[in-house]
């Protein structure tokens, strides 16, 4: 083997060592049963981080307006605790927040039903901890929606 082929892999990382190997991952979701594309399949990273700020930018407001006394410093506090009652009421209800319904996205629980109160609530807390949100998998599904085997589809 060329000693450059091998650095370049190790620099690509290990899934584009395995994939030159022929290993073959599939497309994100398959190992979930969905669909490679359209409604139902893995919502995209755009569109989540989109609904993600609109989300935000809707708890910001909120907290400002009714919570801080006006305080921008304080509103940013105010509003972690927005978006989780946020996310508890809509995710538990509906299975959207307003950024995601505006940007057509729903989360679901793993095999297509309905996501749960406690997965719903586990799911809230663990995405206000940021951490678990940003750890992601092949599928590119967080560590918060593996946790409470929830997935991010398109509608």
């Amino acid at each position: 083997m060329d000693k450059r082929q091998a650095f370049g892999s190790w620099l690509s990382g290990p899934r584009a060592a395995a994939e030159d190997m022929g290993v073959d991952f599939g497309y994100r979701g398959q190992q979930l049963g969905l669909p490679e594309s359209g409604p139902g399949a893995i919502a995209p990273l755009g569109r989540r981080f989109g609904a993600l700020f609109i989300d935000w930018a809707l708890c910001l407001l909120v907290s400002y307006a009714l919570l801080s006394g006006r305080d921008a410093q304080a509103a940013g506090n105010w509003a972690l605790l927005v978006f989780l009652v946020l996310s508890l009421l809509t995710v538990g209800t509906v299975g959207a927040t307003p950024g995601k319904l505006m940007l057509k996205l729903r989360v679901i629980g793993e095999g297509g039903v309905r996501l749960s109160l406690p997965r719903a609530v586990l799911r809230s807390v663990l995405v206000v901890l940021v951490i678990p949100a940003v750890v992601w998998d092949r599928d590119t599904r967080g560590l918060h929606d593996r946790l409470s085997r929830s997935v991010q589809i398109r509608i």
